[in-house]
């Protein structure tokens, strides 16, 4: 006889049926039953592909292998039911990295699959990169038999152990009656707070086990000491608007958190309403709207010197959903120096990390701007015109520190060549690799909510192409467009067997200088121009004729006259594309902000500056105050230098 599961959450570990070979029955601890649900007797890898089918999981990227395949036995016949697509990789990492692009396209869980040993391991650097970011994955391996475990099995490791410092949580499937509740457990915990990827390693006879299987139904875990909190303390969000209304120069500060609670709107009404200018990190690109007049783009190493110079002047620094990285930051005891701080991020391991804020708000990003804004209204707040000329200097810096698209008479710039891709496809999302490309792009693009997809924290190349696949398996009728390198592209160029297979039509741009291009850049600037291993002209492959290899259109742009139209005819191919731009081989990445520098202190600024070549500080005549040299305006008195 079995038991009356449906809706009720049980406390209890494993519950019995009551049946002469006494199987277990799906384990409901902290879960909740479908209701109305028979149990059905099945395995391990059957209750596995149909909990991700409960939990909306409509395509697996993966790849095969000995101790997984029970679990691919099911998948093969879930794909032949229609019910989920499998993605087949050409590399674990590509599988991982398909699935975080899909993510951060979508909002949704990505899920990869890999099997034991090396599969597991070549996951390694996809989960870091989605953990670095804060990516929601679920990333399922297959493991060696239970008495395996620890003998040294063929292609046995212990991928829990290797992945603790970069996974949000990890399980070990010990019984197939286990597996309904784990994947209900990771999508909850890999969703919600700060998203992250959870790993579920699935023992080769777990997923042969038998047992009675009731269905888990989904969004109804509950989860003992986990409970993020998504509502900020009352008291603090009076005491923040105390500092909003007060300050006469703030700026809000927007990173990744902002897009994965979806925040864009709060963001754009509460810097209306009180006319604060917005920079955006490189996770928070698209978090707000770049051609707004309150936009000053990009902080810190490779950011507009505007944003650069507006965060080391701000007397109110609101950071959104951002971790004050280094790589924002530069030398942090000069970041924001002038500056009172809030703080607001849903975990509050981050409040405080880098930075003291003088207002912690632990919460939801979106909801906590939610509860400033209408607590603003409720209390008639308003801007009163006090950041006017606050505004005015920042629009003076825009006019001296502009962005410069460069133009050589014998070549083409990178820069150039990315805005004209984004010139022809606006509303497109854009993935790129790491490196100068993807700093060119940050720059330049100009993208909406989520439709910029690049690894920040991690900095991997070789994520731009899988990640576009995973992108544009999620969204079929959206354009996706991968901004690569010559160096980058190689990392993972066997992802254009995938593209093949399933005619994923992504365009490839590879921006091609012959060099891995921040690595010369540095070795020019830091490194007495001493070139180790940078250049990659040699054993370059021609791009166009290995596209066409794998059957995918392949293009070669060398001058400026066929750029456009290369690129028109690229966006007007019903398939893939691979676009081989080669561009100036020695051009830098501007503005820069060197290692352990302040944000103020930029090489590379635009040549037309009147601010060149003035003295490393300057004393304000009006009031005495010392500025540096690069700055137009006291930063205290706003006389003119």
């Amino acid at each position: 006889m079995i038991p009356p599961f449906g809706g009720t959450i049980y406390n209890e570990y494993i519950t019995l049926l009551e049946n002469r070979k006494n199987m277990v029955v799906t384990n409901v601890k902290n879960v909740e039953l479908e209701k109305d649900v028979v149990p059905i007797r099945c395995t391990g890898a059957y209750a596995l592909i149909d909990s991700l089918r409960r939990h909306g999981v409509k395509h697996i990227f993966g790849y095969p292998g000995g101790a997984i395949l029970p679990i691919y036995d099911e998948l093969y016949r879930a794909e032949q039911r229609g019910e989920i697509q499998h993605i087949l990789v050409r590399h674990e990492q590509g599988a991982a990295h398909a699935a975080d692009g899909y993510a951060r396209a979508t909002g949704k869980v990505g899920v990869c699959f890999g099997t034991s040993g090396p599969g597991a391991t070549n996951l390694v650097t996809g989960i870091a990169t989605a953990h670095m970011d804060s990516i929601p994955l679920v990333v399922i391996t297959g493991q060696v038999s239970r008495a395996a475990i620890g003998s040294d099995a063929f292609q046995e490791t212990d991928i829990f152990g290797i992945t603790l410092p970069i996974v949000k949580h990890s399980y070990v499937a010990r019984k197939a009656a286990d597996i309904p509740r784990i994947v209900a457990e990771a999508f909850h915990i890999a969703s919600t707070g700060r998203p992250g990827p959870v790993l579920i390693d699935i023992p080769k006879d777990v997923g042969l086990e038998e047992f009675y299987y009731q269905p888990v139904k989904p969004g109804q875990v509950k989860l003992r000491g986990y409970k993020p909190t998504i509502k900020g303390n009352p008291r603090q969000i009076n005491a923040a608007l105390e500092l909003i209304v007060e300050a006469k120069r703030p700026l809000l500060y927007v990173g990744g958190g902002a897009i994965a609670s979806g925040a864009h709107a709060e963001i754009q009404e509460l810097a209306e309403m009180f006319q604060i200018p917005v920079t955006t990190t490189l996770m928070g690109l698209g978090a707000f709207d770049a051609n707004h007049p309150l936009s000053v783009g990009m902080l810190g190493m490779h950011g507009t010197a505007y944003a650069n110079f507006a965060v080391t002047e701000c007397d109110l620094l609101i950071a959104v959903g951002a971790r004050f990285d280094d790589r924002v930051t530069g030398k942090l005891d000069e970041f924001a120096s002038k500056a009172k701080v809030i703080h607001i991020d849903i975990d509050p391991a981050e409040v405080g990390k880098n930075r003291r804020p003088d207002v912690p708000i632990v919460g939801d990003v979106r909801t906590v701007l939610r509860q400033i804004i209408q607590r603003a209204k409720e209390l008639e707040l308003s801007n009163d015109g006090k950041t006017k000329e606050w505004l005015n200097r920042i629009e003076r810096w825009k006019e001296d520190y502009p962005l410069i698209v460069p133009h050589p008479s014998d070549c083409l710039s990178p820069q150039e060549v990315i805005v004209e891709v984004g010139r022809q496809a606006p509303n497109a999302y854009y993935t790129t690799d790491v490196g100068q490309h993807q700093m060119w792009a940050a720059q330049f693009l100009k993208t909406g909510p989520r439709r910029w997809i690049s690894s920040a924290g991690l900095g991997t190349m070789g994520y731009g192409l899988p990640a576009a696949v995973g992108a544009k398996i999620a969204l079929p009728d959206e354009q996706v467009i991968c901004i690569s390198g010559d160096a980058s592209f190689q990392m993972n160029l066997q992802e254009l067997a995938t593209v093949a297979q399933y005619n994923v039509k992504v365009k490839v741009v590879i921006i091609n200088n012959g060099w891995q291009g921040m690595v010369r850049q540095w070795q020019e600037a830091f490194y007495g121009e001493r070139y180790a291993a940078s250049n990659m002209e040699a054993g370059m492959p021609n791009f166009e004729l290995l596209a066409q290899a794998y059957g995918i259109k392949g293009m070669t742009v060398r001058h400026r006259s066929e750029l456009a139209p290369a690129i028109a005819s690229m966006l007007a191919h019903d398939g893939p594309v691979v676009m081989d731009v080669h561009v100036k081989k020695d051009e830098n990445c501007y503005p820069m902000v060197a290692p352990g520098k302040s944000n103020y202190q930029m090489m590379g600024l635009p040549k037309q500056s009147p601010q060149l070549g003035r003295p490393a500080s300057i004393i304000c005549p009006n009031c005495g105050t010392e500025n540096p040299g690069d700055h137009n305006f006291c930063h205290s008195c706003g006389s003119k230098l």
